[in-house]
């Protein structure tokens, strides 16, 4: 969406939306003078402290700090992005946006087949005796479980599928285009066939993608859609779609394997769970968890290779500002056999014990090596050392203590060993999703971006940012992307080059690559540049803090938020002095 569009369209929903009628539908507000109040639906109140001011369009809440307007409130209460966030709002009040985002058009078709394919599957597992039917119920699953995961099957015909949406009007390129059918020597037919259909829906309530169980002794156990323009396995989780309030009320997320895994948990009870798309935990899946919660248990299986996943989704987690524990399974192979065994309060029982990060990394470095050879511990402290290096200094700290005690090895040596070889700069934080940035404009590395990334490249000690800048830095895809690719090489050890960044970036961002290496900035000028860099992105936080406490002040009651008032004054003569510093 280019940014005129996009300002155009913000515009148009915030002056047919009134936020009072918004907010109101699942918030029971009250008249409150010029505003109104009510309880905060997103933390824990008796008192209402929140309050939406019909005449600036905005909302705010004195507990919890939570502000913003009408679409912002959406994205917040419905867990949806902004793209997301637009469309529920335009489609309420009959907003046309065709042509808003990029290849929308042919987004929304594709999406058709799939909840079209969603339905056919469906009613296959439903209107007659069937292989897949049999198989989940002898798993135990029940039928209100099915409807709402909305278990499907395929049969094991060739062209089942393929006939009914052709027959529906849909082109077999369409088709394909989805990863519905497979070609081979000229002909086209089902992918997924003798199959328990499993629908993969993204967080809107659109179906995205198919995951197949097999039936009988064949290859692959489980099969995925193929990536597309509507389904990438890096930036989607299963059953989200249906626990993502249970995970932000309950202010965590259990993070299993497979989809029978989220289902049977589920079921029992565990209602705050969801599962990676068969692949290592991916950075985007990380950020996607955050909007819901930092608090993450990772339960995979108990083999060695579900450790191994559980050990490198651990790093994605911690480098996204998540707090991770590991689950180990003690008695089943898998969070579905030991549920099915032992039950709910069992299993709440292994979360209440579920190891944290710092621990669980060490305990599988430990494990490499026999503790009783001096030799081996001593290698065994080398590889300790990398991991806490890969800690913020604080967590580092305790783990050295712990190290200390639990090995015997004096506490100075280790540190010594950590500090004298901890040259490297590590430990970025992630950064925030910019609101509102999509298609073209997202990929395009606005000037002060570009600029430091210039920089970057010519002297990497201009990649430790200053805390306070550091998540908002870059506001653009492509800026986090680059910056993001260019700070895990140097933590690495690698030069950063642009030859080597273009095989690691996605590839539409090769452009702003290549607009940053054609950025020249003299040598002389480098520090001023950096310098001047840092100043106005907070000069833009300060300026964005002033304007939030504006609002907050103008919406208190004197009577009710005299504490918050003096607090919040307090606040603004100190942003505005820095602003006139």
């Amino acid at each position: 969406m280019s940014a005129n569009n996009q300002s155009n369209i913000v515009d148009d929903i915030k002056s047919r939306c009134n936020i009072v009628d918004v907010i109101g539908r699942v918030v029971p507000l009250k008249k409150a003078g010029s505003n109104y109040k009510g309880v905060c639906p997103f933390h824990n109140e008796k008192t209402p402290s929140f309050v939406v001011s019909e005449a600036k369009q905005i909302y705010t809440c004195f507990g919890c700090g939570a502000t913003g307007d009408v679409i912002g409130f959406v994205e917040h209460y419905y867990s949806l992005d902004f793209k997301g966030a637009v469309e529920l709002l335009a489609k309420e009040y009959g907003i046309d946006l065709e042509g808003t985002f990029k290849g929308s058009k042919n987004k929304d078709q594709l999406f058709e087949i799939n909840r079209q394919a969603a339905r056919f599957y469906y009613r296959a597992f439903r209107e007659r005796s069937n292989p897949g039917y049999t198989y989940m119920k002898r798993r135990g699953i029940s039928e209100e479980t099915l409807n709402e995961f909305g278990v499907g099957y395929a049969d094991g015909e060739w062209t089942s599928l393929l006939d009914h949406l052709k027959g529906m009007g849909f082109s077999e390129e369409k088709i394909f285009e989805v990863g519905l059918v497979s070609r081979s020597k000229g002909k086209i037919y089902d992918k997924f066939r003798n199959r328990v259909i499993f629908p993969i829906i993204n967080t809107s309530g659109k179906v995205i993608g198919f995951g197949g169980r097999i039936l009988d002794e064949g290859e692959p156990k489980y099969l995925n859609s193929q990536e597309s323009v509507v389904f990438q396995k890096k930036n989607n989780l299963y059953g989200l779609n249906l626990t993502r309030k249970s995970v932000s009320s309950q202010d965590s997320i259990v993070l299993v394997e497979g989809y029978m895994d989220v289902i049977s948990l589920y079921q029992s009870g565990i209602r705050n769970v969801s599962a990676s798309l068969g692949t290592a935990l991916t950075e985007n899946q990380a950020k996607l968890i955050k909007r819901f919660t930092k608090n993450v248990i990772l339960s995979y299986d108990a083999d060695s290779a579900g450790q191994n996943a559980a050990f490198r989704g651990l790093d994605v987690l911690y480098k996204e500002g998540c707090r991770a524990k590991v689950l180990k399974v003690t008695d089943g192979k898998d969070p579905d056999e030991f549920i099915k065994k032992h039950g709910k309060g069992a299993f709440k029982g292994l979360m209440d014990k579920a190891i944290p990060y710092g621990d669980f990394k060490l305990d599988m470095v430990k494990s490499k090596y026999d503790m009783s050879d001096e030799q081996q511990k001593i290698e065994f402290l080398h590889d300790a050392v990398e991991v806490l290096k890969e800690m913020k200094p604080v967590e580092a700290d305790l783990y050295i203590k712990k190290l200390a005690g639990n090995t015997g090895i004096s506490e100075g040596a280790i540190r010594f060993e950590y500090s004298g070889n901890n040259s490297q700069e590590q430990n970025y934080n992630s950064f925030h999703e910019s609101n509102g940035v999509e298609g073209e404009e997202r990929q395009k590395i606005p000037l002060l971006e570009r600029d430091l990334l210039s920089l970057m490249f010519a002297d990497s000690v201009y990649i430790g940012l200053p805390d306070d800048v550091k998540n908002a830095a870059f506001a653009s895809n492509a800026g986090r992307s680059i910056y993001s690719s260019l700070c895990r090489l140097i933590a690495e050890g690698k030069k950063a080059s642009g030859s080597v960044l273009r095989e690691i970036i996605d590839e539409e961002y090769i452009a702003a690559l290549g607009e940053i290496e054609e950025n020249s900035i003299s040598e002389d000028k480098e520090e001023k540049v950096f310098a001047d860099c840092i100043n106005k992105i907070r000069k833009v936080l300060l300026k964005k803090k002033e304007e939030e406490l504006i609002a907050k002040l103008s919406m208190a009651d004197e009577e009710e938020n005299k504490q918050e008032i003096a607090d919040f004054t307090q606040q603004l003569m100190e942003i505005q002095q820095k602003l006139k510093d």
